[in-house]
């Protein structure tokens, strides 16, 4: 299935007339898109394509759900009270819908309620009669299929813990399924487990339900080994979108997660029992609700019979167990059932991967590589799971972030990494062992953003369909790889521009404004009262006790860097600050100044201050663009905060930290730390709630609370951090936004302001260079006399995607940025105070201070030409 004329994907009438058998697009009545107008509006713009991470609940399952609590009374099921029982039946009635669901019966399999599937396989970990290895026998053996969960691999923790083997089988040795166990092997009862996923949850891959029979009856086994099999099917993928014959595929045991199914409730899980196996179970531990008898004093206890009562110790989380109710009927009534749902996201998978396989630059090298055992052709063996890395013109891998980035520029929601299936990504992927501890050690974990190690891949992206999906998804996402890897998203080598802006003759320059990014402000004597007359292209105000940084010569150097390393500095037109601004109010406008106090934070009162939602997590302008409309001004005179918006009376909050006892702990997200506030009040947070139309409130970090970088660099991981995301300053360079605004205009198709584009990086401190992209080679700068530690690149997300001045969101801001940098969207360094240097007292940043670098010492070996050494060095 290739692109239509015009480079785009083919149509919804292509779509329909190419389905492959298995297939079908909706569900006979009410048509996707009107479904998801109706129970998904809450989606709007989004493109939703990680169902396999969750599933999405329906607008009418919530509906019913709460109207069921609104109208009954649900007591502790462990009572007998009226409301109790209503409880305990309700709960048996989920019980036995949960195996009407998988087509089987109270006589045959028992539901044991957890938290997850990550729950119940825990619980059967622990539950199972394993043999450890003796001298006489060798004991039980933990099989596994390499491509499984994490939560399955970590099974094999408890088994080994009891002498127990473990056995990782890959897939292709089971696919050819060897037969032909001896004879004597049907006497032996050592019980021996097999856990394998009905569904890959890394590439979509449909392993045999017919492995369950076989492995049990003999005809099939995971290794030689006499005993006893028993199966685990892991079912939390393959349940979300196909339907699960137990009748038919009787697994001993299978867990499963009902988000995957329903979007809601989370943190409610299942393990079906198969009741022929329960008996040989083991528990030791009993809680609550599982004991029939018990002795305080005693070693005595007897456990209740029914299955459930003695697996499910406390009380069960029986609210989220009855909205499981309306997520059966709310799933019967929408679609009609999983086989229909099988169907319809298959349809869209096909589709998708159709169009993907075909797309080819012009020299004729695949734009993506797909990771996946199947072709796609039928949902039996595929399920609507598609994985793949995104190359360029030369077969190179763009790393995951970066895609992640970008489709966020679409409103695209996916995911990226490993998938907690690492067995997957390194068997598809082509990723070693070696090259896993490797990946260690050069500092990548799970879950991180480092994606390409030695021009190798360390994960993918991964998109998925749930039943409320539509073609516009599929087609969105493909017009997505296609506008940003198809249309010019190559590196592209833009001229520079010849004449640069001059650095202001004096800091006293008045042609630099507090106020650059557009947000209309009153003069300043109408703000502050009893100050001197001043406009608004008035330099910032600062108390007369404080002066410019004296000068530097352009040879004289602070002793930070010694000798050594002024043989290292550039001798060329002198690099200088030209512009410095602080953001007292995280993720709100810019308030620039010409010079300015920094702390052992940074600059004074940068980031001191952050808005949050009700549940005291900060909002940025990725949730609230309109933020940057809000424009926070400082005082130090008046020792205020003043803080205005079009539209709004000015409000001002005291610099003062309050004395107050801290009201709030919020976890918000700054580089994953907590952060101590305290709460600035009822009056700021009304009027930052009406200007935002949404409750929140404005808090303040505690000086009581010091929060530290999250470096490796031990010296600077020890330095005190305000509010940013990741190091107290940000340098940005305006050569190498001229570079960028070429690229951005080109393809606007109209002209740039160059303060509007500084205003998107939201630098602290801005400086004009000879060449772009010097500052990506310094490892120390001093500015005046101020030494500062280069930290590493800033990694740019959505946000310099938003126009400071407007709000506004356009993507090609971040897509120009990844073609001038060779796919990476880093721009920008991370400052922070010297190593050492602790500021006691307040010095003074300038514009107009000369900045004297020191380039990594990487960079002045022989891996650096000649040429760029005569270009950066003496």
């Amino acid at each position: 299935m290739a692109l239509e004329r015009g480079g785009e994907p083919p149509s919804f009438q292509a779509f329909l007339s190419q389905l492959p058998p298995g297939a079908a697009y909706g569900y006979g009545g009410e048509s996707p898109e009107g479904l998801r107008r109706r129970e998904f509006a809450r989606l709007g713009g989004i493109t939703y394509l990680d169902h396999a991470g969750t599933a999405l609940f329906p607008q009418s399952l919530l509906k019913t759900f709460t109207d069921d609590l609104s109208e009954n009374v649900y007591g502790n099921p462990h009572s007998k009270s009226i409301s109790s029982k209503v409880t305990y039946d309700t709960i048996e009635h989920v019980r036995y819908r949960i195996l009407q669901h998988f087509n089987t019966t109270a006589e045959d399999y028992s539901v044991i309620f957890t938290s997850g599937s990550t729950a119940a396989l825990k619980l059967i970990a622990e539950a199972f009669p394993w043999a450890p290895e003796t001298s006489e026998d060798p004991g039980s053996r933990f099989c596994y299929l390499t491509d499984s969960h994490t939560s399955v691999v970590g099974m094999r923790g408890i088994a080994a813990a009891v002498n127990v083997l473990f056995v990782p089988v890959k897939p292709k040795d089971m696919l050819s399924e060897v037969s032909g166990m001896i004879a004597e092997e049907k006497s032996c009862q050592t019980p021996h487990l097999f856990c394998y996923p009905a569904q890959s949850n890394f590439s979509g891959t449909k392993y045999p339900l017919r492995w369950i029979e076989q492995i049990k009856s003999g005809k099939l086994f995971p290794i030689k080994v006499q005993g006893k099999w028993f199966v685990v099917l892991d079912a939390a993928s393959y349940v979300s979108t196909s339907p699960l014959d137990l009748n038919a595929h009787p697994a001993d045991f299978v867990p499963l997660s009902f988000y995957k199914i329903f979007g809601f409730p989370t943190g409610l899980g299942a393990l079906l029992v198969k009741n022929e196996v329960v008996s040989c179970l083991r528990k030791t531990y009993f809680g609550g609700g599982t004991a029939a008898a018990y002795l305080a004093e005693e070693d005595f206890y007897l456990p209740k019979q029914s299955v459930a009562e003695r697996f499910e110790d406390g009380t069960v989380s029986f609210l989220d167990i009855i909205a499981l109710k309306h997520g059966f009927d709310a799933l019967g009534r929408l679609t009609g059932g999983m086989e229909n749902i099988k169907q319809h996201t298959f349809a869209l998978a096909h589709y998708t991967y159709g169009v993907l396989s075909s797309l080819k630059y012009a020299n004729g090298a695949p734009v993506v590589q797909i990771y996946s055992d199947t072709d796609f052709r039928s949902p039996d063996v595929q399920g609507p799971i598609i994985n793949f890395n995104v190359l360029d013109e030369n077969g190179d891998v763009v790393g995951y972030s970066q895609i992640d980035k970008l489709a966020g520029l679409y409103n695209i929601h996916l995911r990226t990494g490993c998938f907690c299936n690492t067995g997957a990504c390194q068997q598809h992927l082509g990723i070693t062992s070696d090259d896993i501890r490797k990946n260690l050690q050069a500092g990548h974990v799970c879950g991180d953003d480092i994606d390409i190690i030695d021009g190798h891949p360390t994960g993918s992206v991964r998109i998925s369909f749930g039943y409320m999906s539509t073609f516009k998804d599929a087609h969105t996402f493909l017009n997505f790889i296609t506008a940003t890897r198809l249309s010019g998203c190559s590196v592209v080598d833009v001229p520079r521009e010849k004449n640069l802006p001059k650095p202001p003759a004096s800091a006293q320059d008045n042609s630099y404004a507090y106020n650059s990014n557009g947000v209309k402000s009153l003069p300043l004597q109408r703000i502050i009262k009893d100050s001197p007359p001043s406009t608004p292209s008035a330099p910032a105000i600062m108390p007369t006790s404080l002066q410019p940084t004296k000068r530097h010569p352009e040879g004289g150097l602070p002793d930070i860097f010694g000798k050594a390393g002024e043989a290292q500095l550039h001798v060329r037109r002198p690099i200088t600050v030209t512009n410095i601004y602080l953001y007292p109010i995280k993720s709100c406008a810019a308030f620039e100044v010409v010079e300015w106090p920094i702390g052992n934070q940074g600059l004074l009162y940068d980031r001191n201050w952050m808005v949050a939602n009700q549940n005291g997590v900060c909002i940025t302008q990725k949730q609230e663009p309109r933020l940057c409309l809000v424009q926070p001004l400082i005082d130090l005179e008046q020792d205020v905060m003043i803080i205005q918006a079009e539209g709004m009376e000015l409000i001002s909050v005291p610099l003062e930290e309050s004395s107050g006892s801290l009201t709030k702990i919020c976890q918000s997200k700054v580089c994953s730390h907590r952060v101590q506030t305290y709460d600035c009040g009822e009056r700021v947070a009304g009027w930052f709630s009406t200007f935002l139309g949404r409750q929140c409130r404005l808090i303040r970090q505690s000086s009581d609370y010091q929060r530290t970088a999250n470096k490796k660099d031990e010296k600077a991981a020890a330095a005190s951090l305000s509010l940013v995301n990741e190091a107290q300053y940000l340098l940005v360079n305006r050569t190498s936004i001229l570079k960028l605004k070429d690229e951005v205009a080109a393809r606007l198709g109209e002209p740039l302001l160059m303060e509007e584009l500084i205003g998107r990086f939201r630098a602290n401190i801005v400086v004009s260079t000879n060449e772009p992209f010097e500052e990506d080679l310094w490892e120390e700068i001093v500015v005046g006399t101020l030494p500062f530690k280069v930290m590493g690149p800033c990694h740019r997300c959505l946000v310099i995607c938003i126009d400071q001045q407007t709000g506004q969101r356009n993507k090609e801001f971040l897509q120009s940025l990844s073609a001038i940098k060779d796919r990476k969207t880093n721009f920008g360094i991370y400052l922070m105070n010297s190593p050492g240097r602790e500021i006691s007292s307040l010095g003074i940043l300038s514009v107009g201070s000369p900045v004297l670098t020191v380039i990594r010492k990487s960079l002045t070996s022989s891996s650096l030409s000649e040429e760029h050494k005569s270009r950066w060095f003496l």
